[in-house]
């Protein structure tokens, strides 16, 4: 039974016999579950994305959608989603389909409350060991709110357990390594090293020993053996980032290594045998590449068993100001500022940005903001001149208008020495006028006095 409600697994039923759903939703709740009925598939679907639930239990045959349907729609919006179907139509090709399709559990009606709340414990331990195979769940460094970005995410999820190959395609700055390093805390090798390198920042001819090492006297400079990537890598990942830019003298070389699963340091007569997860990445649309001869075929299949696209910053909008407060907040305390945030203006000139660098580039147009920030607030011009575009993006009337009537007042107090009377006649305002334009403006009489 679950240890408490507020803990309480939560699971949605669905059946169109309303007696059988009712006494379903009976059963599971005496036994501490958190319950959510749908007397239909489609009704199901309509409260899956609000209910999130941690089991989706669903009768086979209904009218409309049945349950295969169901599980499959649901299995595209929320891969991660374990599914137990129930049918008092059971027979062996069903049951194969389902389970080859991925449901983790099949039970026939009429079934037995104790066998089905066995097979109930049993497939959320499952999920629960799948989601979190070291006993401890990381927290995903990738901070979004972004429905398209919680599908990368899911299907990350369920493929870091495995030892899949993985190929992640993304812009520049879309956070292709961050990706990488959130696959490898949620495998079972996040106690290994997870190692990166960027393939196409190494010199070509250094690229190959810094791969696979290097014996003493391969060369000149080696003045001692070198173990290389592959081998600092050992029982963990390896990050090849810029796959594309590798040398295709190396990518046969890297094909041989990802074959046999040993690696040859440069200069050495002797293999060594490597046990080493091979996550890359790359911003070029590799099947170009291999139509115009620059990457091998064969070594793209090794690569991409799995493969998973990052949005554009562009294309996850809704996640700009979440981002931008978590950078602000860490760059903060980083420079030891006490910042409050960004005006509202502020914002809506992140959101109205193009962000070609993505979230790279909004990193560091939140940390040039923190810098050079002399107020709490963050205004919107601070924000256009880190953006490199001060004036590009017109301010508001009110705003302009705003700027333009502080520093006339400003201006015309420094003439006059601080004298309102003279000030006002030249502004054409009364005294009243006057000091409430000062007020509104929060402009102190007393630094234009002159002594």
């Amino acid at each position: 039974m679950p240890a408490s409600e507020a803990l309480a697994p939560n699971i949605l039923i669905v059946d169109d016999d309303p007696t059988l759903l009712s006494l379903l939703g009976i059963l599971l709740r005496e036994e501490g579950y958190r319950v959510v009925a749908a007397n239909s598939a489609e009704q199901a679907l309509a409260k899956l994305a609000a209910a999130k639930p941690d089991l989706l239990i669903t009768d086979l045959r209904m009218s409309g959608m049945d349950g295969m349907a169901l599980f499959e729609a649901a299995r595209r919006k929320f891969p991660l989603l374990p599914v137990i179907i129930l049918t008092a139509h059971g027979t062996i090709p069903e049951a194969v389909q389902a389970t080859r399709q991925g449901a983790q559990g099949f039970l026939t009606k009429p079934y037995e409350a104790k066998a089905l709340l066995q097979e109930i414990q049993d497939v959320l331990s499952r999920s629960a060991a799948l989601a979190d195979p070291g006993g401890t769940k990381p927290e995903s460094q990738i901070v979004s709110s972004s429905p398209v970005m919680q599908a990368v995410l899911d299907e990350a999820a369920v493929v870091a357990p495995t030892d899949a190959s993985i190929l992640i395609l993304g812009q520049t700055g879309t956070g292709k390594e961050l990706l990488a390093q959130t696959i490898h805390d949620r495998s079972r090798r996040r106690d290994a090293p997870f190692v990166p390198v960027n393939c196409g920042a190494i010199p070509e001819a250094l690229l190959e020993s810094e791969l696979f090492g290097h014996v003493k006297g391969a060369f000149t400079g080696a003045v001692r053996d070198h173990a290389g990537l592959f081998q600092a890598a050992e029982g963990g990942t390896l990050f090849l980032d810029e796959i594309g830019d590798m040398p295709a003298p190396l990518q046969v070389k890297l094909l041989r290594v990802l074959q046999q699963r040993e690696v040859r340091p440069v200069g050495s007569t002797h293999s060594v045998r490597i046990d080493v997860r091979l996550i890359s990445a790359t911003h070029r649309d590799l099947l170009q590449e291999i139509a115009a001869g620059r990457f091998r075929e064969d070594l793209y299949y090794r690569l991409n068993v799995v493969s998973l696209k990052l949005p554009a910053l562009a294309d996850r909008r809704e996640d700009i100001p979440l981002l931008a407060r978590h950078f602000f907040e860490a760059l903060s305390a980083s420079y030891g500022k006490t910042l409050n945030g960004f005006a509202p203006e502020a914002i809506d000139a992140l959101l109205r940005a193009d962000w070609p660098g993505n979230v790279r580039q909004l990193f560091n147009v939140v940390e040039k903001c923190v810098a050079l920030s002399t107020t709490p607030i963050v205004p919107r011009a601070l924000v256009e001149r880190a953006l490199n575009r001060p004036g590009e993006d017109l301010a508001s009337f009110e705003d302009a208008r705003r700027e333009f009537e502080s520093d006339y007042l400003i201006r015309l107090l420094k003439i006059c020495g601080g004298n309102v009377s003279q000030a006002a006649r030249i502004a054409k305002r009364n005294r009243s006028d006057f000091y409430s334009l000062l007020s509104r403006n929060n402009i102190d009489l007393a630094a234009f006095k002159r002594g």
